[in-house]
């Protein structure tokens, strides 16, 4: 459930507010009429749709496990040249 911290609150409560943050969800701090929302670092990435480089990804223990590299062994067509 996401909550709305005074910003002075969220100040002089900091920790609270990240603890919450990566347990709870987001959570907004309002500041007058702004207001702005604290979100974890993973829930940025999925938002922003950030993936990991390729090296990144090929260094995964599981990246290639769903791979089908198996060879097609049906017969070839014939073609003419």
């Amino acid at each position: 459930m996401t909550t709305i911290w005074r910003l002075a609150d969220a100040k002089n409560r900091f920790s609270e507010l990240v603890t919450r943050t990566l347990t709870e969800g987001p959570q907004r701090v309002r500041r007058r009429n702004d207001e702005v929302v604290v979100i974890s670092s993973e829930e940025y990435a999925r938002l922003t749709g950030e993936r990991p480089t390729f090296k990144a990804f090929l260094m995964q223990p599981a990246g290639l496990d769903d791979l089908d590299l198996s060879r097609d062994r049906s017969i070839m067509r014939e073609t003419e040249l």
